[in-house]
């Protein structure tokens, strides 16, 4: 594996500055196409999965906070209160209270249920300096974050389907899990809520890891403040484990903010949150894609994925046409001009794209496309709408594969 940090900034995803800080790095076009690519096929899944998507403040009074148990639970790791017109407001650590008061802002009834929230949306954490590490540890973070509200008989299905969410997006990711982990309740550890609460939670999430069919290890001491959680981990270049994904229960923030549904016996219950995050944080997530693929992403994911190259610049008007069709059809495509080198040069240049045209005159002439994969693989000349057709099938199924000799979409 690679090294994110290096290769994060060798390949121009992203860089920093001190007049900007530490842990808050910006990203480059390069990296921001990437960004891009995973958010969407995240908004995307979720959408097809019944998630409703919202926007909330990356701020909030102190109050929110104090409420939901954050304050007495997580401010060492809280940016400072800021004081405004007589009242301390905060950078958000999670979005979860937030949506909370979006659940709360009316009435629901069972038949709702369960009603599941979803946000891309920042968050900030106070982290020393020393600690701070290319994407891995920075106090910005974009969080893919969502909260379902349930009844207690449909937690254990929703935590599934979390579940098979996450593996579906490790599938289309390229990611392998090194292990899955049942985090509980440690001794000496700041927890809210009843012990009772924490088993029935416990059960719940054990039930459905059961269920999946995927072997995981409980493990004391890394659960959440208000609940335990199943943490999808992953391993960086040097071994060392991180979070990818969770799925938590959530009995104590249902409590503390007054949620309620109304059941099918009329009467007034408490519905449970479920956190759930496909991917964690934007930046670990691509951190992690960084180190795993070494900059070749799967082709749905690459910055650029198909690079024409002319031989002359007599085939530069028809690789012109060329880039709009592929452009047209949702294709990160540039051109690689003759000026900017001998073709082998331009060709090892573009080697961590998924595909590369080469366009002489026979293909000029024909309407052709010679494709090269990154793989070593040339399916040959082909018509060049075809094979931009057959690329763009690939990427909008999210195929780890570069290539489908039959056609089919991956």
């Amino acid at each position: 594996m690679h090294d994110h940090r290096r290769l994060g900034r060798e390949l121009s995803l992203f860089d920093t500055d001190p007049l900007i800080g530490a842990g808050l790095p910006y990203w480059l076009p390069a990296g921001a196409a990437v960004r891009h690519a995973l958010e969407e096929y995240i908004r995307e899944a979720e959408r097809r999965a019944g998630y409703r998507h919202v926007y909330s403040p990356a701020l909030a009074k102190r109050e929110l906070y104090e409420v939901s148990g954050h304050w007495s639970h997580y401010s060492d790791d809280m940016f400072p209160p800021m004081d405004l017109g007589g009242e301390q407001f905060v950078l958000r650590p999670s979005l979860c209270p937030h949506h909370a008061l979006i659940y709360r802002r009316r009435a629901h009834s069972y038949r709702e249920l369960p009603l599941r929230i979803a946000e891309l949306g920042g968050m900030y954490r106070s982290e020393l300096s020393g600690v701070l590490g290319g994407l891995t540890r920075v106090r910005a973070i974009q969080l893919n974050d969502a909260h379902i509200f349930c009844t207690l008989d449909q937690v254990a299905d929703e935590a599934r389907a979390a579940l098979a969410m996450i593996g579906r997006a490790c599938a289309a990711l390229g990611i392998v899990p090194v292990r899955y982990r049942l985090s509980l309740a440690g001794p000496g550890g700041k927890y809210v809520g009843g012990a009772d609460s924490w088993r029935r939670a416990a059960a719940l999430l054990t039930d459905a890891l059961d269920a999946s069919g995927l072997a995981y290890e409980a493990q004391e001491g890394e659960a959440a403040f208000y609940g335990p959680k199943i943490d999808v981990q992953v391993a960086d270049a040097a071994g060392r484990e991180s979070t990818l994904s969770t799925v938590q229960v959530d009995f104590h923030q249902p409590e503390q903010f007054g949620l309620e549904y109304v059941g099918a016996d009329g009467g007034k219950h408490r519905p449970v949150m479920v956190h759930r995050s496909i991917v964690g944080s934007v930046e670990r997530a691509v951190a992690h894609l960084v180190e795993q693929h070494g900059g070749a992403f799967p082709g749905w994911l690459a910055p650029v994925q198909l690079v024409l190259l002319p031989l002359t610049e007599d085939e530069v008007p028809y690789a012109a046409a060329l880039l709009e069709r592929c452009l047209g059809r949702g294709l990160r495509a540039e051109i690689a001009h003759p000026a900017q080198g001998t073709l082998g040069a331009r060709v090892r240049a573009a080697r961590l794209a998924p595909y590369q045209g080469v366009i002489g005159p026979r293909e000029a002439a024909a309407g052709d496309l010679a494709l090269r994969l990154r793989d070593g693989r040339r399916p040959g000349p082909l018509p060049a709408a075809a094979a931009v057709e057959r690329i763009a099938a690939l990427v909008r199924a999210h195929s780890a594969e570069l290539w489908d000799d039959q056609g089919r979409e991956g």
